[in-house]
């Protein structure tokens, strides 16, 4: 805009100089003297802005408020560097403060395994607050469409819980016997595997991938309030009750950690209609306190872990990561094959199956996870495979999501559920001929 204006002020019919010569007033941005130069001699300058500021000068605080401004080039390099660094902690912050939360667990685990207080800070009040904010944000409300699509949703359910888990502890059970993996690590890949669906990933993603967005609503709730009965049972049912676990104890500090804060935040959300308003307007914040909550439970898991000691060395833990890619892909394609059998003629429910069922949760999994095995040392290692597998499952359905879109709208077009499609027409014209 600056040098805009000195452009049309250079249209102007030429004024004389004020000292009465062909000189003009000295006025120029790095302090040299032109003041002898003529402006028919532009070349003299080896600055051009320094000439177009001889030639027309400018109030000193004008001339000096413009040349601190010159450099702020949005353009830049850096500042573009910038915007994509913090472009890319906003889309990974969580990822990126739970790797932050294990390093530090390294450094000084005495910090968060005794100092914190971790048995009332992380396995009650961390916790407690999780599953109220849950149950809040939990839907019962769409529990209403089970119904409608009973065969669609036992399928996705019972795959996600028995297929997956079953698949998952058996493949586990063969590395264990080869000596591939410890036996902590195993144990963390079943439990894993028993974990509900993921709240909201499949939403996300099945949103983008043009799925049926009601469907992955409905199972997100209700995968993760049976979750919090099931999930256990299978758990217990697949390693058993260890030496470490007092299955009463257990059951009693789930219903006090896990089922009562559910109740509660249900309750808030049916009959209080503030809580209710307090979701709708803050849902987003709701999101991140409840992962900042979970990296804290994180970080004393570790904290506890590192102090006590471990049966993992390096090598394991990049195995088991091997492993669950492998599984994962494993499970995609068993579970489109049978999608694609089962529900022909609904590519929606196709594309949102897929991401039911083999995503696994890792909001309610954290605080399960502690509260069966917060006496364990080994609790850390338990928790590790969940850690693996979200950011796997995002990664992974990130990359299908456009060819899945694609799918979609190719498939709708040909089985004629698109309006305007030419299947559609002939049903329509077939239709009023009769």
């Amino acid at each position: 805009m600056f040098l805009f204006s000195l452009w049309t002020k250079q249209q102007e019919p030429a004024t004389a100089p004020p000292n009465g010569d062909d000189t003009f007033p000295l006025v120029t941005s790095n302090g040299k003297d032109y003041s002898t130069i003529s402006p028919e001699q532009p070349e003299s300058l080896t600055d051009p802005l320094d000439f177009m500021l001889t030639t027309h000068p400018l109030p000193d605080d004008e001339a000096n408020d413009d040349i601190k401004e010159a450099p702020n080039d949005y353009s830049s390099p850096t500042h573009r560097a910038r915007k994509k660094l913090h472009a890319f902690y906003a889309a990974n912050n969580f990822l990126i403060l739970i790797m932050c939360a294990i390093l530090m667990a390294y450094v000084y685990p005495p910090l968060g395994a005794v100092y914190l207080a971790p048995q009332i800070t992380a396995t009650w009040i961390a916790v407690v607050f999780i599953f109220i904010l849950a149950g809040m944000s939990i839907k019962t409300e769409e529990f209403s469409k089970a119904f409608t699509r009973f065969y669609f949703n036992l399928f996705v359910q019972g795959f996600n819980f028995g297929v997956v888990s079953f698949i998952v502890y058996g493949l586990s059970r063969v590395m264990l016997s080869m000596h591939a993996l410890p036996e902590s690590l195993a144990d963390g890949m079943t439990i894993c595997a028993s974990l509900p669906i993921s709240v909201n990933a499949v939403q996300v993603l099945t949103k983008s991938s043009g799925g049926d967005e009601a469907s992955a609503i409905f199972h997100a709730a209700f995968g993760n309030l049976v979750g919090i009965f099931l999930s256990p049972a299978l758990i217990l049912l697949y390693l058993g009750v260890m030496a470490e676990v007092d299955l009463r104890d257990v059951f009693a500090t789930l219903i006090l950690r896990v089922v009562l804060p559910v109740v509660i935040g249900q309750v808030l959300q049916q009959f209080v209609p503030p809580a209710k308003e307090f979701v709708k307007h803050y849902k987003k914040y709701i999101k991140v306190m409840q992962e900042r909550c979970l990296v804290f439970i994180v970080y004393t898991v570790f904290c506890e872990t590192f102090l006590q000691g471990s049966d993992a060395s390096t090598r394991d833990v990049v195995l088991m990561i091997a492993f669950e890619c492998v599984i994962m892909v494993l499970l995609m394609i068993i579970a489109w094959a049978l999608l694609r059998m089962l529900f022909p003629t609904e590519p929606k429910l196709q594309v949102m199956g897929l991401f039911g069922c083999t995503h696994k949760t890792l909001a309610v999994g954290v605080p399960l996870i502690g509260a069966i095995y917060g006496r364990n040392p080994l609790v850390g290692l338990y928790t590790l495979p969940i850690l693996v597998w979200h950011p796997l499952q995002l990664v992974l359905g990130s990359a299908l999501t456009p060819r899945l879109a694609c799918y979609v709208k190719n498939e709708e077009e040909r089985l004629g559920l698109v309006p305007g499609s030419t299947k559609m027409n002939n049903i329509k014209v077939s239709s009023d001929n009769k």
